[in-house]
């Protein structure tokens, strides 16, 4: 009696699982989405004022932003051998 009792419950549940989640689906799809659209707007509306702070600079202004890495190369480090093809 104890197992068919376990074994109807458990198909109970997962029917009212089934069927609750094809209500509650498109509600919960359409907040995802509705939460993305807000991040991903929110990463455009930054783009946009970094971009109209940009041109909203005098003509002819120089600015630097990231200075090169100049790499110098050490002297010290062996000599130069130059090989030629021997046929």
């Amino acid at each position: 009696m104890g197992l068919i009792r376990t074994i109807l419950i458990i198909v109970v549940v997962y029917y009212v699982i089934k069927v609750l989640s094809r209500i509650f689906a498109p509600f919960m799809l359409k907040y995802a989405a509705k939460k993305a659209e807000e991040r991903f707007g929110g990463q455009f509306g930054q783009y946009k004022n970094q971009r109209q702070q940009e041109t909203s600079k005098k003509e002819g202004d120089i600015t630097i932003d990231k200075m090169p890495n100049i790499k110098t190369s050490n002297k010290d480090v062996g000599d130069y051998v130059d090989y030629e093809e021997v046929e």
